[in-house]
C-alpha cells in the first residue's frame, strides 16, 4: 500500500509542477457585448447526443447513457443554467472537479515523465463548455476582436493556413 501511495504522490507532484494553475495571469478589463448571452439549444443537444455510450464517468459518476436518454427532459434546464452562468460571469466550482488518471506513454515505467494525465470531467461540462466556446466565437467575430492573422482555433482557419498567409506577405 505504501508503494502505491508513493507512486501516486510522485505523479501528483510532477503533474502539479507541469500543469499547476497557480500562475500570474494578467487581469483584463471585461468588455461585455450589448447583447446578453443566449445559447443555442441545438449545440447543447448535439453535444449531449454525441457522448459515447461507453464514455468513462467523471467525479459525478453519471454515465453518458443517462445523459443521452434524458436530453429532451434536461435541455431547457441546461440552457437556462448556461444563460445564467454566462450572463452573471460566474463559473460553477464543480466545473473545476475532475478525476485524473495517469496513462503510460513510453519510456521507463518507473519515471513519472513516462505518463501523461487524462482528466475525466463532470458528464455535462464538455457540452456546456462547447456552447460557451461557440458563443465566444460569435462575439469575437461580431466585434472584430481577433486579428485576421489569428489562425489555429478559428473555424475555417488552421495552422497550415497561417503558414501560407505568412509566406505570401
Amino acid at each position: 500500500m505504501i508503494e502505491v501511495q508513493e507512486k501516486a504522490n510522485a505523479l501528483n507532484s510532477y503533474y502539479t509542477s507541469v500543469f499547476g494553475s497557480e500562475r500570474n495571469v494578467p487581469q483584463t478589463q471585461p468588455t461585455h457585448s450589448s447583447e446578453p448571452f443566449t445559447n443555442n439549444t441545438k449545440i447543447i443537444r448535439k453535444q449531449l447526443e454525441a457522448i459515447g455510450r461507453n464514455k468513462s464517468v467523471g467525479p459525478d459518476v453519471i454515465p453518458g447513457e443517462i445523459l443521452k436518454l434524458g436530453v429532451e427532459a434536461m435541455i431547457s434546464y441546461l440552457a437556462r443554467f448556461l444563460d445564467t452562468t454566462v450572463n452573471n460571469a460566474t463559473k460553477p466550482g464543480d466545473w473545476k472537479r475532475a478525476t485524473v488518471v495517469s496513462i503510460y506513454i513510453r519510456g521507463g515505467r518507473s519515471a513519472v515523465t513516462s505518463y501523461r494525465p487524462v482528466s475525466f470531467n463532470l458528464s455535462g461540462v464538455q457540452a456546456m463548455e462547447h456552447a460557451i466556446a461557440g458563443y465566444l466565437t460569435q462575439v469575437w467575430d461580431m466585434s472584430k476582436w481577433l486579428n485576421e492573422g489569428q489562425h489555429g482555433f478559428r473555424p475555417g482557419y488552421w495552422c497550415e493556413s497561417q503558414i501560407v498567409t505568412i509566406c505570401r506577405t
